[in-house]
């Protein structure tokens, strides 16, 4: 198996991790959880994050063929659709993005314009569905729980997990969010713990777990089910659960989940102008 070069950038506004995963034998790439920013006082958006994603493509000479969400992001706004239209690729997501897309639909009032198919996206992966970068072999994992629409993409056996697992000493996604299921994403991470324990796993946001002076965001299979401080080998699916609920009651709601999920559930396009011109984000009053 070729093994992927990844270029990894992170945004200290957001603590996201957003990666190039490249075939250094055809030259071809993915681009993982990409970032447009997005300025919450304001309402404004701007390129600079995805910006440098495109530079460094065109710096490696690559060329990309997928830009990948792992999920509908609830603390970033993807940058998706502005890479496609700057260097090509095809957009794709976890084909329950129609759930998440139903669910968020109605809490935001979207009416009979906004389509909960999918459809705003080039592709919707399916569970275990193999795909290739260059000549990377890649399988999309299914792994519900933080939301139903969560998955891990294995390119070229380098893992991307999205929010699904933090770094060891952190943890795992919260599990509060419509269609997000505790028990659930126990079981989509012993799956993953099934993977070889070598295999190299890239996170999707880091917060600098106390005593930790660096940011970090590689880690493997192994480190993650000898060490992971919420979900080791040794801890069991009831205590987990336990475990994650607690601290979920006592989370607050993300501070661009409201943007974040309105653009991200439409594969990064902006909300379609009114009749001055202008989009507008919607912010449901006591639904959140």
């Amino acid at each position: 198996m070729n093994n992927p070069a990844v270029t990894s950038f992170f945004d200290a506004a957001t603590n996201t991790i957003s990666h190039i995963v490249a075939d250094p034998s055809t030259s071809r790439c993915a681009v993982v959880d990409s970032l447009l920013d997005y300025d919450g006082a304001s309402g404004r958006t701007s390129t600079e994050s995805a910006d440098a994603i495109i530079a460094k493509v065109k710096e490696l000479g690559l060329t990309v063929e997928w830009i990948i969400d792992t999920h509908v992001h609830a603390d970033h706004v993807t940058g998706a659709h502005y890479i496609k239209e700057q260097i090509g690729g095809k957009t794709g997501i976890g084909s329950m993005i129609t759930e998440v897309q139903k669910v968020f639909g109605e809490i935001f009032n979207e009416g009979q314009t906004f389509h909960t198919d999918g459809r705003q996206f080039d592709h919707l992966f399916v569970d275990n569905e193999t795909y290739r970068v260059g000549n990377l072999e890649c399988k999309a994992i299914h792994t519900p729980g933080h939301t139903s629409a969560c998955m891990v993409h294995s390119i070229g056996g380098s893992l991307f997990v999205g929010d699904t697992l933090f770094m060891p000493d952190f943890g795992t996604a919260r599990c509060d969010f419509p269609g997000g299921d505790a028990a659930l994403l126990y079981d989509s991470i012993q799956r993953i713990f099934t993977l070889p324990e070598d295999s190299p796993m890239y996170m999707c946001h880091d917060y600098k777990a106390p005593g930790r002076d660096e940011f970090a965001w590689q880690t493997t299979v192994g480190e993650q089910k000898r060490n992971n401080v919420q979900v080791n080998e040794s801890i069991s699916k009831a205590e987990f659960v336990k475990m994650r609920s607690t601290r979920d009651e006592k989370l607050g709601t993300p501070k661009l989940m409201v943007p974040s999920v309105q653009i991200n559930m439409r594969a990064g396009e902006l909300p379609d102008p009114e009749g001055n011109g202008l989009r507008y984000i919607k912010v449901p009053l006591n639904a959140l």
